[in-house]
């Protein structure tokens, strides 16, 4: 295999590094930054590094009109990123990205973007694990992403659980470090995606929650979240008591009236309707016959259907 050492000590592979990341959908009712669940839409990147000091990006399909394509695109941050964790840098690196996942829908594509980018790194320097485990390319994901549950859905597959813990580093200073677990999922569960034409800003829709929510909430947010961990891994009929929330989707619905009143339709029909992360779109879980998702879309003016697998795989 050929290969380019860097000052740092570092070997670079000269080969191609190919990657797919799925899209994810966080939170899923009650579990607000903490569950997330892996769909199977993937975004696909392709990276080499370059002996010339330059940055080649290519970006074709979703959002390839938006994201930058120099140094300040998402994809290649993520990897300078690892690159300065691993302790070192290519001078240049070529990037090819076809992106599936529509952006700002609440389908975690930027989460895709990061675990993408990271993920590249390591797979471009020799023996990369060794310098970047599992929970260092969380920790690093969740720093670039600002919470841990659609990374560590992007990366591990599944559903995931994930958390932040204070540690304290050896100056002394105390760092917010992303944590993650990966969760069964029963093998009949599948998920409907609703997805509209209008984009959801993630802070804009953070804004909107208060800062105190009443304590009976609060108990059947932990109560439904707990159950939640059960219904997704063995008991697909328990989805629909196990989605509901008072934490944060009703909080939400100045900024998203027509994805509100459509989760709240499909809930009164008794189905797992939920905000796919911070919305607009809607997921819907099922394990039933498909007859009565295909009607779905009738009811949802203004929104596309979706029907995906839950991804069982990540990164690869």
């Amino acid at each position: 295999m050929a290969s380019k050492r860097s000052n740092s000590g570092l070997t670079f592979k000269a080969t191609l590094a190919q990657i797919s990341v799925p899209a994810s959908s966080a939170n899923i009712g009650p579990g607000f930054d903490c569950f997330g669940i892996a769909l199977e839409l993937r975004d696909r990147y392709a990276a080499q590094v370059l002996d010339d000091e330059t940055f080649d990006v290519d970006v074709t399909g979703e959002g390839a009109d938006e994201v930058k394509k120099d140094a300040k695109n998402l994809v290649i941050k993520s990897m300078l990123r690892g690159f300065e964790h691993m302790g070192g840098k290519p001078r240049g690196i070529a990037l090819r990205a076809l992106n599936v996942i529509p952006h700002g829908r609440g389908l975690g594509s930027s989460a895709s973007a990061i675990v993408g980018g990271l993920t590249l790194a390591r797979s471009l320097v020799l023996t990369g694990e060794q310098y970047m485990s599992d929970e260092d390319l969380i920790t690093l994901a969740t720093e670039l992403e600002g919470h841990p549950d659609n990374v560590a859905a992007a990366f591990y597959g599944g559903a995931t659980l994930a958390w932040s813990e204070a540690k304290t580093s050896s100056t002394g200073e105390i760092k917010s470090i992303g944590r993650a677990v990966s969760l069964r999922v029963d093998d009949r569960i599948k998920a409907l995606l609703l997805v509209p034409s209008n984009q959801l800003a993630t802070a804009k829709a953070r804004k909107l929650l208060p800062e105190t929510i009443p304590h009976q909430d609060a108990v059947l947010n932990s109560s439904r979240t707990a159950l939640l961990v059960h219904a997704l891994a063995e008991r697909p009929d328990l989805l629909f008591i196990a989605t509901e929330d008072l934490l944060h989707q009703k909080y939400r619905a100045q900024a998203m009236p027509k994805t509100i009143a459509l989760v709240e339709k499909l809930r009164g029909a008794g189905l797992a309707a939920v905000v796919s992360g911070a919305g607009p779109a809607v997921m819907v879980l099922y394990s039933g016959g498909e007859d009565e998702i295909d009607q779905l879309e009738s009811v949802a003016p203004g929104f596309t259907a979706m029907k995906l697998a839950i991804a069982k795989t990540g990164a690869q």
